[in-house]
């Protein structure tokens, strides 16, 4: 039996997760805004702690932290899974809105994290799943700001990896494609205020793009739940957990890309270093 912390845990991935988590036996801790929109969904149960959490609020991560030990024990599994989206080219942005995305995405998961780490090097076992996205292993137009976020995560997990492996503590950042949830809804999908003309024919059709791919996304959110319920069980799991065709095909892309750029420029590169005469 294990305990899983779960953020956004009123729908989505977290939702699914935590259903299969429960089903099993697993104790979980699931986290919303809203407490109350969790047990609407799981109804109360005696392996079930729903408490509120505002992610960027450190404070209530420390507190939901200390409650979900008090409550089962331990926590064997965070799952990292609150944050949303922001469509639009970066210059539409405005300040308030990636102020508002970075606080959630990046600070709310380091918030979350921080607070659960003492546990886990306490017990000196755990697993942390942050979920990515495609767009943390290459950005778009109309997904820069978000992707950023992101790509902090990516490199927030490497971190934690090498960091916490000699703890007996395994980090994985997930990184789904385009999957058939309420992502691209204007819940989990905010769209920038600001829309500039000059923009139209790169970000600008990417709203529509996004606007037609909603609710019709390639990837089974319920085969992904099952897919992380099992890998925590992984006993050593990657650093990347890849999930969906396109964000398979995304990275084998960015590398012959990447490729590209060092064949073709790498008598550049290297001819910044000092040679033996410098010396």
């Amino acid at each position: 039996m294990k305990t899983w912390f779960i953020t956004g845990a009123s729908r989505g991935f977290g939702a699914r997760i935590a259903e299969l988590a429960l089903s099993r036996g697993d104790n979980v801790v699931a986290t919303a805004r809203n407490p109350r929109t969790v047990t609407e969904r799981f109804g109360q149960r005696n392996n079930l702690l729903a408490t509120a959490l505002d992610v960027a609020d450190e404070k209530q991560a420390t507190n939901a932290a200390a409650a979900a030990v008090e409550r089962f024990g331990r926590i064997d599994v965070l799952l990292n899974n609150a944050g949303y989206g922001l469509l639009g080219a970066v210059e539409e942005a405005t300040t308030q809105e990636v102020e508002a995305l970075y606080r959630t995405n990046v600070f709310g998961l380091l918030a979350v994290t921080r607070a659960i780490l003492p546990h886990m090097r306490a017990q000196r076992a755990g697993r942390i799943l942050n979920i990515s996205s495609i767009g943390g292993y290459r950005a778009g137009a109309g997904f820069g700001v978000y992707c950023s976020t992101k790509f902090a995560v990516e490199g927030l997990s490497e971190a934690l990896h090498a960091e916490l492996a000699p703890l007996g503590i395994h980090v994985t950042v997930v990184e789904p494609g385009y999957f058939r949830t309420d992502f691209l809804d204007s819940t989990s999908l905010a769209a920038s205020s600001v829309a500039i003309a000059d923009y139209h024919a790169t970000a600008g059709t990417v709203r529509g793009v996004a606007a037609d791919l909603n609710h019709a996304q390639p990837g089974d959110p319920d085969r992904l739940a099952k897919v992380l319920i099992d890998f925590a069980d992984s006993p050593n799991p990657p650093v990347r957990l890849p999930l969906g065709s396109d964000t398979v095909a995304a990275i084998e892309a960015k590398h012959q890309s990447d490729a590209a750029i060092l064949a073709q420029w790498r008598s550049v590169s290297i001819s910044t270093d000092f040679t033996a005469s410098d010396v």
